[in-house]
């Protein structure tokens, strides 16, 4: 009898072991899938500085915000990430990149070699993204300088550096399912819509996460705990912006200044240094659409200690 149990208890190890491998293996886009296409860099260009590449990935404490060489640090609750060299490099870069390559890492969170990214990257927002738009990205990337250097691995504690693990929460929170338009809205907002959600990954750090990291879609776009682990991100839904105009939000992405005269901070001026840079169109569409937002309420802030009033 205990002979039996001990086998039937391998087995059913084995059989889940081989589920856990099965469905956690990284997807991929084939090249074959990817049909011949003349890239736009100017609409690339459009996409990179919607998407804020060069936030994360441009070398820090340096002036030029087309040098991406990565090394940022990247706090988080499950350690530190460091946000990689994206530069055309053929060593240390994205240089030996193959456009499918680039498209699989923004749409399936997968990495060259067959590995998981870890959702620091955005890709989460980024699978909303055109296929086409992807491309026009990389083929602007390929038009910058290339920057030597190798960023270093990220800092993460076990279980954490199980990659592996990474496609259960992928099953979790990467559908797969591209920006639809809504009809009964203007061209305008929809493309606000596709911007903010998509490149603009505007509510992986303005919305709550949950305990696995993963966003909390009741409460998208309504703030939380600084995902880096000091401050808190405002809520941008008219429960915090209902007194500001779709001008107001506007003139915020360009000039990263408030109605009220106060200037963006934190990571915000990163940001802020890539709408800017955007056609005024395009920064007017992402206006109308964060305007747009339904109030919702964000998670309770804490109370500021004793002793820390006004800082």
């Amino acid at each position: 009898m205990l002979k039996r149990m001990i086998v039937a208890l391998i087995v059913i190890g084995l059989v889940g072991l081989g589920a856990f491998w099965w469905l956690t293996i990284p997807a991929t886009v084939a090249p074959s899938s990817l049909p011949a296409y003349r890239a736009n860099v100017a609409n690339g260009q459009v996409m990179f500085n919607a998407g804020g590449c060069s936030s994360c990935h441009a070398v820090p404490n340096q002036p030029d915000r087309l040098n991406l060489g990565g090394g940022l640090a990247i706090p988080s609750p499950f350690g530190t990430f460091y946000a990689p060299n994206i530069s055309p490099d053929p060593n240390d870069g994205i240089g030996r990149w193959s456009e499918a390559d680039f498209v699989t890492a923004l749409a399936k969170g997968t990495s060259p070699s067959g590995t998981h990214y870890y959702p620091a990257f955005p890709y989460t927002s980024y699978q909303r993204a055109k296929t086409d738009d992807i491309r026009d990205l990389f083929a602007y990337l390929k038009t910058l300088v290339p920057v030597s250097g190798r960023v270093r691995e990220h800092d993460m504690p076990f279980p954490f550096n199980i990659r592996r693990t990474l496609g259960v929460w992928k099953l979790l929170f990467l559908d797969g399912k591209p920006f639809v338009a809504d009809p009964a809205r203007s061209a305008a907002w929809n493309r606000g819509a596709y911007l903010v959600n998509g490149f603009g990954h505007c509510a992986e750090c303005h919305s709550p996460r949950n305990f696995l990291g993963g966003i909390v879609e009741q409460q998208r776009f309504a703030g939380g705990p600084n995902p880096e682990g000091e401050g808190w991100v405002p809520n941008i839904t008219q429960k915090r912006l209902g007194d500001w105009s779709a001008k107001d939000i506007d003139f915020f992405l360009e000039l990263g200044q408030t109605p009220e005269g106060d200037t963006a901070g934190g990571s915000m001026v990163r940001v802020i240094r890539n709408t800017s840079q955007l056609p005024p169109a395009e920064r007017a569409a992402m206006a109308e659409y964060v305007k747009s937002l339904p109030p919702v309420e964000g998670p309770p802030r804490p109370k500021r200690k004793s002793g820390q009033e006004g800082k």
